[in-house]
């Protein structure tokens, strides 16, 4: 181990922190990091990246370019990452001369649903059924209660992708080969009540912090909508989640922040879905709403500060800005009406920076935030109005 990852004196403000990834996950963390005091270096395939167009330095190279990653260590004092793909093996390069959190570990077993369930299991905490398809023998063995099911590739799914559903054997046979025959989850559908988040932050002392659990809508296997208020779920529901991201977290030995994904069924069962080793979208509430935001989060957790337990002071909801938002009436881009957004109280706009709209590609998100929850979702109706946004704040 290098003295670099041994030394557990912070890294102050004047430092440079670096970050793999350039798109708006990252763009936040620069923007909160330069706050805070820091210098930025980024490193993005991408010339055109968001958050490479705001740091200090941008690194135009792969995830796994041996001579980007030398620059970026050369230029950084501390390392993070922005998404759950970039390649494990590089951050455990990098690791070996600067510190890097979430370190090599924790991403590889995030990455693969496989080995993130063994891992939920190992800390007690429970996952829907499920049977693990490495080839093409074991579809024959799949248990005949766990259809109707979703078939998940085992990598590189997000948002939705990766996923089908599958009601019959014949199904499941022909799903898997269409996702390739690669390994795969296969998980029981189960009656679903709502979906929420919790999202923990683990120092290298191993002190947690935690933003209070969110309750979260999708479509189409997106992130939609997200509140954050005192009545968005039941508190025992609340307080098993979160004691669960916690479970989760310190099972890793996690350093920096984490996101964990839940069901909850009809009933109040709650189970693990998966888990993210970054900030995450239903956290983006925090930018307005708490006194210490989950990329506020980030930099300290990466920098050695101390964390203090975050305090939220107004309910909150979150709507999701997609590119289709830029297409209301064909294929000719319109920029959305801004301007009446932005007249309505407590609404705060959250832009990435991206120069094209398209269907589909997160563009930003809208923090609404007021005096008590009835106000906040009375503005964010309206503002979803506006917008065109066809999202019920419920089920």
């Amino acid at each position: 181990m290098s003295a670099a990852r041994e030394s557990s004196a912070p890294i102050l403000p004047g430092a440079t922190l670096g970050v793999m990834g350039g798109g708006q996950l990252g763009r936040m963390f620069v923007h909160e990091a330069q706050r805070m005091g820091y210098a930025t270096a980024v490193l993005d395939p991408d010339p055109d990246s968001p958050a490479g167009h705001v740091s200090h330095h941008h690194i135009p190279a792969g995830y796994a370019d041996v001579d980007g990653l030398a620059r970026l260590a050369g230029l950084a004092d501390a390392i993070t990452t922005e998404f759950e793909n970039v390649p494990a093996p590089s951050l455990q390069h990098l690791a070996v001369a600067r510190p890097v959190s979430p370190g090599a570990a924790a991403v590889a077993i995030a990455q693969d649903r496989i080995r993130e369930k063994a891992h939920f299991t190992r800390c007690g905490v429970s996952c829907a059924p499920h049977a693990v398809l490495q080839e093409a023998a074991d579809l024959a063995n799949v248990d005949e209660d766990l259809l109707p099911g979703i078939l998940k590739t085992a990598r590189l799914g997000y948002d939705g992708k990766g996923q089908q559903r599958v009601r019959t054997r014949d199904e499941l046979a022909a799903a898997w080969q269409a996702a390739g025959g690669v390994a795969c989850v296969l998980e029981k559908m189960l009656p679903l009540d709502f979906e929420c988040s919790v999202i923990v932050a683990r120092g290298r002392d191993g002190l947690m912090v935690h933003l209070p659990p969110q309750r979260n809508l999708h479509r189409d296997g997106i992130l939609a909508v997200t509140e954050v208020h005192e009545y968005s779920m039941p508190a025992d529901v609340a307080e098993q989640a979160t004691a669960a991201a916690r479970s989760i977290a310190e099972g890793l030995e996690y350093v920096g922040v984490l996101c964990v994904e839940f069901f909850v069924l009809m009933g109040g069962t709650l189970v693990v879905n998966e888990m993210a080793p970054r900030p995450h979208n239903s956290g983006h509430w925090s930018m307005d709403a708490s006194d210490v935001s989950q990329f506020e989060l980030q930099v300290r957790t990466l920098a050695g500060l101390p964390l203090t337990q975050p305090r939220q002071h107004s309910p909150a909801i979150m709507l999701n800005l997609l590119g289709d938002l830029w297409f209301p009436d064909g294929d000719t881009p319109r920029e959305p009406p801004w301007a009446d957004v932005l007249a309505l109280p407590g609404v705060h706009l959250h832009l990435y920076g991206k120069a094209e709209a398209r269907r589909g590609r997160k563009m930003g998100h809208l923090n609404v935030t007021g005096a008590d929850i009835d106000a906040v979702r009375g503005t964010a109706d309206f503002a979803a109005a506006l917008l065109g946004l066809a999202i019920p704040l419920s089920e």
